[in-house]
């Protein structure tokens, strides 16, 4: 993305509301938050009326409430159970399908058609670092995935900065931040108090200036500047996890042979949940079907997890066939090799991995304790 020199505007509610709707009328389909079956998840949005308007959350280790706020803010909630990579890199994907004609010819066909243009409403900065990551597994690697790049190189990324972190958010320990610092066409901060409702918008892009340029807007005042400014600078210092202060990658190096594995392994349950709900885990597998007659046959790639027993299978078996060391792979790479391969580390500190473990475990709490024995 081009930068604007950080350009600077604020739009009320209608403003917002005219946000989606030049966004649909631009042929995007919309996805943000709302509300649905208990939980704030990312859907398409018709209109800005679908946004969250006073819904919070309450976040524990394996627990997720939603909860009624009084102010009637629409981004002050935590990350929920799905991120962007739902839509970037989705669940299923046909790579290809292939049909036998009467003459006993095959013909090929090609993969999932279904590819639109999206606009992402309120991509917190901790999933615009996960899409970073991504981006260099999934565009900038040596194996590239051309579905992937196709939906990502059309994707207008609206950021929404964080105001109210959850209780399991640990972020700034991870080298973020509750503020957007890159990555986004648009960044918007809410700010509600005395002096109204309104959104303090940053631009990052040309596209996103272009489309600031027709919606209803004012210039930026001082006083909304300083307010989001501080609300940004609060939610820094509310985190409610934080990893341990030490070199995690080295850490994990370390820790091989720790027998805090042994601990962690008798509490997992190999569900998996963690690397469904993380917005950086990309592994995936491919599989073939067919029709009962033979005559029509596909391969779909679909997402898999190194907690799944077949994931590590050879000839012979798995490698990895406890469950202390398909956690300990899990981890280790996630802030250790994870490293080695695309430096930087696999892990944003969204707390998605926390909040959804059946059991509750703790992805903070499991490093802190690996740090103390390594101590010992």
């Amino acid at each position: 993305m081009t930068s604007t020199g950080g350009a600077a505007a604020v739009l009320d509610r209608d403003g917002l509301g005219a946000l989606v709707a030049e966004l649909r009328a631009d042929g995007r389909t919309v996805v943000g938050p709302t509300v649905r079956d208990g939980a704030i998840v990312l859907a398409a949005l018709d209109s800005a009326d679908r946004l969250p308007y006073g819904w919070g959350v309450e976040l524990e280790a394996g627990r997720y409430r939603l909860r009624r706020r009084a102010d009637g803010a629409a981004f002050a909630h935590s990350a929920g159970p799905q991120s962007w990579k739902s839509f970037l890199h989705p669940q299923r994907e046909r790579l290809w399908s292939a049909d036998r004609a009467p003459d006993g010819t095959v013909v090929m066909g090609t993969g999932t058609q279904d590819r639109p243009a999206y606009a992402f409403l309120g991509v917190r900065p901790c999933d615009l670092r996960a899409i970073a990551v991504q981006d260099r597994v999934l565009r900038g690697g040596r194996y590239k995935d051309g579905g992937y790049q196709e939906r990502r190189r059309g994707a207008f990324l609206i950021a929404a900065e964080c105001t109210e972190p959850g209780a399991t958010c640990f972020c700034v320990s991870m080298g973020g931040g509750p503020g957007a610092d890159a990555g986004f066409d648009l960044a918007l901060t809410e700010v509600v108090d005395d002096a109204g409702h309104r959104f303090f918008v940053r631009v990052g892009s040309e596209a996103g200036a272009e489309l600031l340029a027709r919606l209803p807007h004012r210039g930026a005042d001082d006083g909304t500047r300083n307010a989001a400014a501080a609300a940004v600078c609060e939610a820094a210092d509310r985190m409610g996890r934080a990893m341990p202060p030490v070199s995690l990658r080295q850490l994990m190096g370390a820790s091989l042979a720790a027998e805090r594995w042994d601990d962690v392994a008798s509490r997992c349950l190999t569900c998996g949940n963690c690397t469904m709900v993380c917005p950086t885990c990309f592994c995936t597998t491919t599989e073939e079907v067919t029709d009962l007659t033979g005559d029509h046959a596909e391969r779909w790639q679909r997402w898999d997890s190194c907690f799944d027993l077949d994931f590590s299978y050879v000839h012979g078996g798995p490698v990895r066939s406890s469950t202390r060391s398909r956690y300990r792979q899990w981890l280790t790479h996630k802030l250790g090799t994870w490293h080695d391969q695309f430096d930087s580390s696999g892990c944003v500190g969204c707390g998605r991995c926390i909040v959804w473990c059946p059991v509750g475990i703790d992805i903070t709490e499991e490093v802190e304790a690996l740090r103390e024995e390594s101590e010992r």
